[in-house]
C-alpha cells in the first residue's frame, strides 16, 4: 500500500503544529521554534491506538480494587507518588543527567519484581552496561527483565505478549514510531509514543515509568501535552550537599506537596531520615556568625528546620545589587524594601547576598521574617543570638502575619534546641515565646539579650 506523506509545521517548545511555516508560535509565543515534520499515514503500517475499554457502563458498576497501590518499598518514593505505585498508572520522571533518575527506577525495580513481571526498557544503555549497574547497586538482576529495542512497534508488541506488571522506559526521548517521519525527540515522537504506552499499560493493567530528558531551563523536553497524558510527573533536583530532592508537580493520586529526600551512597539512593542535618551547618551552637537566621519549612506532611544566610555589604556600582537563586531575588527585594521603610535601616546603596544551607529552594511566604532578621543581623554586623528561630509573612505594611501549620513549625524548632521562638502576635494557635505585631518589634525581640 502507497504511503502518504503529510508535512506539518511542529513547535520544538511544545508541540503546536500548524500546516505552514510561521515565525512565532501561536501557543507558547516561541520564535523560529517551527520544525518541518513529515507524517507517515498507512493504514497497513501505522500503529492502532490500543482502546483501554470501550464499555459504555454505570460509573458505580466499574470494578475498584483496593489493592490497586503497591508500595516500592523506597519510603522516600512512596511518599511523593502518594502512597505507592498505582496499577495501572503512568508517571513522568525527569531531571539532569547524573542525578540518579535510572538508578532508583532499577531500585524499585528490583523491590516490585516479587509482585509481579518487571520489564526496563533501555534505549540508551546496552544490556551489559545495565547489568554492571544492576551488580552495584546489589539489586536482584534475577527477577528484571530488560528490552533494548525502541521502535514503539517492536515495544508494543513485547509488552502485549510478556503482560509485566511494571515498566520502566529509560528514557522516553530513545523512542521511535515508523509512522512519524521525524527523528526520535521530536516533539512529535515524543507525543505519539508517550501516549500510544500510556494507553497500552492501562489496557494491560501495568504501572509504566517513562524517564526524561530536561532541558537547559529544566523543564522536562518535549511538548509540554505530554505532562498531561501521564498521571504523575517527578522531577528529581540535585542540591548543592549530594543531597538528591524528588519532588511531583502533577500527581493524580496524591497530593503534589510531598518531596523526597535521598542521599547517594555506595549502593545506590537512600532514603534521608532526618533532613534537618543536611540543611543545617555544622557549627557551634555558640558560635553564630552575623547573617544566619533559623525558619521552619512544611513540604506535605513533613516539617523541618533551614538555615537563611544573608551578606550585606555596600554596593561597588553605586547601585544595589541581589545575589539570590534558592530564594527569589524579588521577595528579598521587597523584604530589604519592608526594612527600609518601617524598620530605618538603610539597604538601597548595598549589595545582597541571600543563599539557604543545603541548596533547597525556598519559597514559602513564611520565611520572610527570617530572612528580614538574616539581612538586619549581616548589616549590623550583629549575630542572632543562639537558639532564637522564627517564622511569619510579612505584609508591604511591616506587619507579622500569621502563617499556616504554624503549631508544626513551632513544634519543629523546639525539637531541634530552639529555646526562643519569634512569630506573629495574630497567631493564636502557637504558643511562641516572642509574639511580635510588625517587622521592628521583630527585630528588637529577636535580638533582646537574654
Amino acid at each position: 500500500m502507497a504511503k502518504e506523506s503529510l508535512i506539518k509545521y511542529v513547535c520544538s517548545e511544545c508541540g503546536h503544529e500548524e500546516t505552514k511555516w510561521m515565525g512565532r508560535c501561536p501557543e507558547c509565543g516561541s520564535w523560529n521554534s517551527f520544525a518541518e515534520e513529515k507524517l507517515i499515514s498507512s493504514k497497513a503500517e501505522s500503529s492502532k491506538t490500543p482502546i483501554i475499554d470501550a464499555s459504555v457502563r454505570k460509573l458505580s458498576e466499574v470494578p475498584y480494587d483496593k489493592s490497586m497501590r503497591v508500595s516500592s518499598k523506597i519510603d522516600e518514593l512512596d511518599r511523593v507518588l502518594g502512597g505507592g505505585v498505582m496499577k495501572p498508572s503512568s508517571v513522568l520522571v525527569g531531571g539532569e543527567p547524573g542525578v540518579g533518575k535510572s538508578t532508583i527506577m532499577l531500585q524499585m525495580l528490583s523491590n516490585l519484581s516479587g509482585d509481579g513481571t518487571v520489564l526496563y526498557v533501555s534505549g540508551e544503555e546496552s544490556p551489559s552496561q545495565v547489568r554492571l549497574r544492576a551488580e552495584r547497586l546489589k539489586v536482584n538482576a534475577e527477577k528484571i527483565s530488560i528490552f533494548c529495542d525502541t521502535r514503539l512497534e517492536a515495544l508494543s508488541e513485547a509488552l502485549e505478549r510478556i503482560k509485566p506488571s511494571y515498566v520502566v522506559v529509560d528514557s522516553l526521548q530513545t523512542l521511535s514510531s515508523s509512522s512519524v517521519a521525524s527523528m526520535a525527540g521530536s516533539p512529535n515522537q515524543i507525543k505519539t509514543c508517550c501516549m500510544e504506552l500510556s494507553l497500552l499499560a492501562k489496557k494491560i493493567g501495568a504501572s509504566i515509568f517513562f524517564v526524561g530528558h530536561v532541558t537547559k531551563e529544566g523543564t522536562i523536553a518535549g511538548p509540554k501535552i505530554v505532562e498531561h497524558m501521564v498521571d504523575t510527573v517527578l522531577y528529581f533536583e540535585g542540591a548543592e550537599t549530594g543531597m538528591r530532592l524528588l519532588r511531583a508537580s502533577k500527581n493524580r493520586f496524591g497530593s503534589v506537596d510531598e518531596i523526597g529526600l535521598f542521599s547517594m551512597g555506595p549502593e545506590g539512593l537512600e532514603g534521608v531520615k532526618d533532613p534537618s542535618e543536611y540543611f543545617l551547618s555544622s557549627r557551634d551552637k555558640n558560635d553564630f556568625p552575623p547573617g544566619i537566621a533559623f525558619t521552619p519549612v512544611v513540604e506535605g506532611s513533613r516539617t523541618f528546620v533551614v538555615e537563611i544566610q544573608a551578606l550585606v555589604v555596600p554596593a561597588r556600582s553605586g547601585y544595589q545589587r541581589i545575589y539570590s537563586d534558592k530564594i527569589d531575588s524579588a521577595r528579598v527585594n521587597r523584604v530589604a524594601a519592608i526594612l527600609e521603610r518601617h524598620a530605618g535601616i538603610n539597604l538601597s546603596d548595598q549589595d545582597i547576598y541571600v543563599n539557604v544551607a543545603g541548596g533547597m529552594r525556598l519559597t514559602e511566604g513564611s520565611i520572610d521574617l527570617a530572612l528580614a532578621l538574616a539581612l538586619y543581623s549581616s548589616k549590623a554586623n550583629t549575630p542572632i543570638p543562639s537558639g532564637v528561630g522564627s517564622f511569619g509573612e510579612l505584609s508591604l505594611a511591616g506587619e507579622v502575619r500569621p502563617v499556616s501549620f504554624s503549631a508544626k513549625r513551632a513544634k519543629a524548632l523546639s525539637e531541634m534546641g530552639f529555646s526562643s521562638i519569634v512569630s506573629s502576635s495574630q497567631d493564636k494557635n502557637t504558643a511562641t515565646h516572642v509574639k511580635v505585631g510588625n517587622v521592628k518589634s521583630a527585630i528588637i525581640g529577636a535580638f533582646k539579650k537574654k
